[in-house]
């Protein structure tokens, strides 16, 4: 599989990466050996890019990562983890609801200071059970996961002195890169006018449907030398299910609007006999500061799928008659 640099590092990625949530329980109950299956479909397809989070299952999703790749030669991967929650032991009649089924008995605390993204750090470590972490995205920092109010302080918690942790353990070798994963566009703007960065792992706002990094942030990106690892491509799941009864778009239910517009796109798709979920899992790979494309699944099959939708030729013709219909 090709591979792609991350920024001005010398890191480099496979172009299709493997997305850690699903394995963590999102939305439905993953079991130790379906993660086990699903992780090693993704290695058998030449994946060597692997993402996971302390979120993701309050440490479940850390854990079967690092279970699986602990026997992997370490210089045939990378591996990414985020930082900005801290999790908790609380009796599990206090779990918190994040649409994790069956996680692991902790809540999160937000934390983005420079103490509390080194001890992120170290306790990834100790879930993973490995002894290298190659980058570190700030999780969820934004108006959209806190809201303005709660983001301000936040964001200034994580420029005063958070950032200075990326960067010690960036020039310390600890780790090869640092960024951003996030939901949206502002926040990347703000922090990139502040503080040199890596890479963005941006999950839903650049795809085919919501183009919303066209709003200046992909000239940065380029301007920069800012990589974007892209989640979400399928917009929650309506780009693949097709605007079908109890589509998902944005982690809920898609609007009349929404589903007006996948209706359109799916017209066209099928005008020109594509898979309207072939052109949703290209499109990104167009760009060319897009590095990779992040895959998040729980199923094999799934990935398999996936994974065969590159195949599809996907005419430009189709990418130009969709793009009225988009999210801007």
């Amino acid at each position: 599989m090709d591979i792609h640099r991350i920024g001005k590092t010398p890191l480099a990625v496979t172009r299709i990466g493997f997305g850690g949530a699903a394995i963590g329980g999102l939305y439905r109950e993953c079991t130790h050996e379906a993660a086990a299956e699903t992780l090693q479909t993704a290695w058998d397809a030449g994946l060597r890019y692997f993402d996971t989070a302390p979120f993701y299952g309050f440490g479940l999703s850390e854990r079967r990562t690092g279970d699986f790749l602990r026997s992997k030669p370490r210089e045939t991967y990378v591996l990414s983890t985020k930082v900005g929650r801290l999790l908790r032991p609380v009796p599990e009649d206090q779990v918190p609801d994040y649409s994790y089924v069956n996680p692991l008995p902790f809540t999160v605390d937000y934390d983005y200071s420079y103490d509390g993204i080194m001890r992120s750090f170290e306790f990834s470590h100790a879930r993973l059970g490995l002894n290298r972490i190659d980058i570190l995205y700030v999780h969820d920092i934004g108006a959209y996961t806190h809201g303005a109010e709660k983001n301000a302080v936040h964001l200034a918690q994580l420029l005063d002195s958070g950032m200075r942790a990326l960067e010690e353990l960036k020039s310390s070798g600890a780790i090869s890169a640092y960024g951003l994963g996030v939901n949206e566009v502002e926040v990347c703007l703000d922090v990139i006018a502040r503080c040199p960065i890596d890479c963005i792992l941006l999950a839903g706002r650049y795809s085919l449907l919501d183009r919303s990094a066209e709003r200046g942030l992909l000239d940065v990106c380029r301007k920069q030398q800012i990589s974007l690892v892209i989640g979400g491509v399928f917009n929650s799941g309506i780009l693949a299910t097709g605007p079908v009864a109890g589509a998902n778009f944005d982690y809920g239910p898609a609007s009349e609007d929404v589903l007006a517009r996948v209706r359109a796109m799916q017209q066209v798709a099928e005008a020109n006999d594509v898979p309207l979920a072939a052109a949703a899992m290209q499109f990104p790979m167009r760009e060319a500061v897009v590095a990779n494309v992040l895959i998040g699944t729980a199923k094999p099959s799934s990935l398999t799928r996936n994974m065969e939708l590159l195949n599809v030729k996907v005419p430009d013709a189709v990418y130009a008659a969709v793009e009225p219909f988009t999210i801007q």
